[in-house]
Order: structure tokens, then sequence, then C-alpha cells
């Protein structure tokens, strides 16, 4: 027999831990949206505790347990008599789900997609090098399916295009049989692909970045390391040069 059909106290239990989780999800959410936005600054000392509770509309227990989640993701630090403090965004973990959310959530936020297309400068033009030279049949299989996909999105549908381009992204960070650069794409998933709708919504020709792709592609079917290597640093600057074009334009 099922416990809590038999145990209402359990039931009651059960359904009050379940509301708390979402009461505390939804402080955590607005909390971090706070802070990201700028809304709360960075260096700012946090209202008083008892202000906090009424902003959010939740207890001293969900508030503390939420201020344990961001001090633990560098957002924020409390010390006796000082009071708590926003912390400089350098000391943000931005991986962190709720953190990295927010962040998607500015779409002015230059400096962020900028530090992301940094990353993926230093690190997809080795793990195309390295998937061109190690990459299986089943993994160039995967590359090319992900191409083709976006081929046939031609241009005319972003989002199918914007997904079949994270598709290949993250398969040929997986061919290039580290661990780090399959790593990378999967925990900066939704920044990838944020960050291709704005690129290619953006992108000046469709039939000139697939031709980019393909490059990158052939060499790696080819098994030419450095001109896969070659191919992906064409590729991401004219990703660069969209993105710094869509923002200027947006400034001006």
């Amino acid at each position: 027999m099922d416990e809590a059909k038999t145990n209402p106290e359990m039931t009651l239990t059960e359904g009050a831990g379940r509301q708390g989780r979402r009461v505390m999800s939804t402080c955590l959410r607005d909390f971090v949206s706070a802070i990201v936005s700028g809304e709360l600054a960075e260096g700012k000392t946090l209202p008083s505790e008892a202000d906090l509770m009424a902003r959010f509309g939740v207890s001293r227990t969900t508030l503390r347990e939420t201020m344990q989640h961001m001090v633990a993701q560098g957002l924020i630090r409390s010390r006796p008599r000082a009071g708590t403090t926003v912390l400089p965004r350098s000391q943000w973990n931005m991986l962190d789900p709720v953190v990295l959310d927010a962040a998607l959530a500015q779409p002015n936020d230059f400096a962020f997609y900028d530090a992301l297309m940094q990353a993926r400068e230093v690190l997809e033009p080795a793990a195309a090098a390295a998937a061109a030279a190690s990459a299986d049949n089943e993994a160039l299989v995967e590359i090319t399916r992900a191409f083709e996909a976006m081929r046939k999105s031609d241009g005319r549908d972003d989002e199918a295009w914007s997904i079949a381009d994270l598709a290949f992204h993250t398969a040929l960070n997986r061919a290039s049989g580290n661990w780090v650069f399959a790593q990378f794409g999967i925990a900066i998933r939704a920044a990838l692909l944020a960050s291709f709708r704005k690129t290619n919504r953006a992108s000046q020709s469709f039939h000139e970045a697939i031709g980019m792709h393909e490059k990158v592609l052939e060499a790696i079917r080819m098994r030419q390391p450095e001109t896969a290597r070659t191919a992906m640093q064409t590729l991401l600057r004219h990703a660069r040069r969209d993105m710094e074009a869509m923002y200027s334009n947006r400034g001006s």
C-alpha cells in the first residue's frame, strides 16, 4: 500500500517541501537577476535582511538559503559588521545555470558575448585540429549530419540554422577526443545557442557561412589538422565580425 495514502502527515510534509523549493527557486532567480542586470550593482551593500525578505516575499530561512547559494557562486560576500556586498563580476560563476540564464536575459551585454567569443577563439581551432587528427567515423557522421541540417535550413529558418550550428560545434568538440573541449561545449550550451541566434540573424551571407563550415568539415574528413585549425579561425573571425556589427548598429 502507498505509504503516503496511509500517512497524510507525510503527504503534507512532501507538499510543503516542494512548495518551499519553488519559493526558493523563484527568490534565487529574481535575486540573481537583480545583481546581473546591475540593479544591485557590484560593490553595493545589500539592503537589510528584513528589507530583502519584504522585497522577495520569502521567509528568513528561504532568504538565508538563497544567499548561501549566491555566496557559493561568487555573487555576494557577507562579513560581520560590514554587511553583505555584491562582488565584482570577475568573481561570479557564470557557468552556474541561474547566473547564466540571468546573463542571457541581458540583450545588450556585449562584454558577455565578447568573453564567450574569446574563449571560442582559443579552444575551437585547437578542437578542430584535434578532430582532424583523431576523429573516428562515428564522430565524422555526427558532424556531417549537423552540417547537412545547417545547409537544409537555407538561412530562411534562423532557429533551425542556429540549432544545427550548435550541433555542429558540439559534435566537433566531442570529436576532438579531448574531454575538456567536449565539456566546454556542454557547459555553455545555452550561451552558445544564444550567441548563434544573434550572429546568424546578423549574418550578411548564409551561403558564405555555410561555405566556411564546409571547409572545416572537409579538412577534418581529409585528416588535415592545420587546415582545419585555420578554417575554424576564419569561421570565428566571421562570427566575431557579425557580432561586433550587430552591437555597433544597436549603439548608433
